[in-house]
């Protein structure tokens, strides 16, 4: 299943994007990315600190409930994420659950997930910023960038275009395999 790709240079949130399309009556899944999110938002309402140079992407596609649910979703984009970056930075990621990715205790991915429902059919929002090139400073907790951690800069498009495939794949294989099979092959 091939993800369509929409590129921003800044918008307020990918996820509110996300959202938008989804209310144009878009069904095809559909990757957001912007180089800026001016209003990048976290759980319960927590701001996003989103400086360029980072990555913030949103995915969305149509939640058929009855094969995966939104909390076994959370654990697949969890499970897929850190076994995406354990390929970039050989080194142990902890997830600490349910949306965040850390590295010896330092943040370094957040991942949004929203669940709306339009015309009757249920929508999954996956939003990810990843900490690449940029270290954002926060009061309520110490983060990290893959720069830091590899002591070079990153490319965000080769991490996007394996992040789309990773995706691609999940899509694919969501509605043959069970959660605990998917759960097994990404953890």
């Amino acid at each position: 299943m091939r993800i369509k790709i929409k590129k921003f240079k800044a918008v307020n949130s990918t996820n509110t994007v996300a959202l938008k399309l989804i209310k144009k009556n878009i069904y095809a899944p559909t990757l957001v990315t912007s180089q800026i999110q001016t209003k990048g938002r976290g759980r319960v309402g927590k701001k996003w600190i989103s400086q360029k140079g980072n990555l913030f992407i949103s995915i969305f596609f149509k939640l058929d409930k009855t094969k995966i649910n939104f909390k076994q979703f959370a654990i697949l984009n969890a499970f897929l994420l850190k076994k995406l970056i354990s390929k970039v930075i050989s080194k142990r990621i902890y997830i600490k659950w349910p949306n965040d990715l850390l590295f010896n205790k330092h943040k370094l991915c957040g991942i949004l997930q929203e669940l709306v429902q339009f015309n009757n059919i249920d929508y999954l929002i996956v939003g990810i910023g990843l900490n690449t090139n940029m270290a954002p400073r926060n009061k309520s907790f110490k983060s990290t960038s893959l720069k830091n951690i590899l002591n070079k800069k990153i490319s965000n498009k080769k991490i996007l275009k394996d992040l789309i495939q990773a995706y691609e794949k999940l899509l694919r294989e969501k509605n043959k395999l069970s959660f605990l099979d998917l759960k097994e092959k990404y953890k």
